[in-house]
């Protein structure tokens, strides 16, 4: 029996049962990629960044050695013993023993002193990061969208204090204080290293606020804080996030020359720069008491440049 419908179809229409024939014969039409955020596809190019990798994987180690250093060794970085005093070189053959590195002065073991100064370093770098973020980004935030006096009190602001040298201001701020904590030396660090994340920020800001979807929100009457928190932050954070993860190696470095001058964490806090400032005096005798602090400082820097620069090129359009 025949198929009246499709027989009146082709009837009525040649070119449209032509074209029906021709959809049935290469069957559903394919649907349109989801497109992926600026995040998703950030995300996706890191992952094939061997950078990202390398530095990803050295960072999480870091952080297991700064929560958790009694799973790499089970001596005291403060106990000394005299009996130890620069006892011989480092024994290779006696891994994540506390005879591994060698002894300093004091007799203290070098392996457990560089496993647990990891985590003052990690804490002042992290914590110093967080701290210019949030103050730098704010300043920034708050000068570029509102432009007019604001904007040019708080440039001027950000100028006074970018003109005072980062170190020595730091060195003045903290010769102040006869209690020098880990958060004292974090706070001191914090208070001149805000600017750069600012001026970044303010520029971002700059940018962003003249974008559609911004007037629309101000045309509809959202108010000023429902735009800066949902409109103009998370679309001008990326070159922020960019900028605090490299310098985020610069301040743990920067920790390590405060304790190294004498005007860091005291002497009863395990640091990598006061070993290094006890190593130098002995650096002919006993090379290995700087030599050991000064490799872990360097990866750790190291480690967090190679991040920064994998961030920055999954962040900058002009980069990809």
């Amino acid at each position: 029996m025949p198929d009246v419908t499709k027989t009146a179809v082709e009837n009525a229409d040649p070119m449209a049962a032509t074209a029906a024939d021709a959809a049935a014969a290469t069957g559903p039409a394919p649907q349109a990629e989801k497109a992926r955020s600026l995040w998703g596809d950030a995300w996706r190019d890191l992952r094939r960044n061997p950078y990202f990798v390398v530095s990803g994987i050295l960072i999480l180690l870091l952080l297991l050695i700064a929560v958790f250093p009694g799973l790499f060794t089970s001596a005291s970085p403060t106990y000394a013993d005299l009996r130890n005093h620069y006892l011989g070189k480092p024994e290779y053959g006696k891994v994540f023993s506390a005879e591994w590195l060698g002894y300093d002065g004091q007799g203290r073991s070098v392996f457990a002193r560089v496993i647990y100064g990891t985590r003052a370093s990690i804490t002042v770098g992290v914590s110093v990061t967080v701290l210019v973020t949030v103050l730098g980004g704010l300043v920034g935030m708050i000068a570029g969208y509102f432009g007019g006096w604001v904007d040019t009190i708080l440039s001027r602001l950000t100028d006074v204090f970018f003109a005072v040298p980062f170190l020595l201001g730091t060195l003045v701020v903290l010769n102040s204080f006869t209690d020098r904590t880990v958060w004292v030396v974090s706070g001191a660090l914090a208070f001149l290293g805000w600017t750069q994340i600012a001026r970044v920020m303010r520029g971002s800001v700059i940018t962003i606020k003249q974008a559609d979807y911004v007037h629309a929100a101000q045309a509809l009457g959202a108010s000023t804080s429902r735009i800066l928190m949902k409109h103009i932050l998370p679309n001008a954070v990326a070159p922020v996030i960019v900028v605090a993860t490299i310098a985020l190696g610069g301040y743990i470095s920067a920790e390590a020359t405060l304790s190294y001058l004498g005007l860091g964490l005291p002497t009863s806090v395990v640091s990598w720069g006061q070993d290094i400032s006890g190593g130098a005096q002995q650096i002919r005798t006993a090379q290995h008491i700087m030599l050991y602090p000064s490799i872990m400082l360097s990866i750790t820097v190291l480690a967090f440049i190679m991040l920064g620069d994998a961030v920055r090129n999954a962040l900058d359009p002009k980069l990809r």
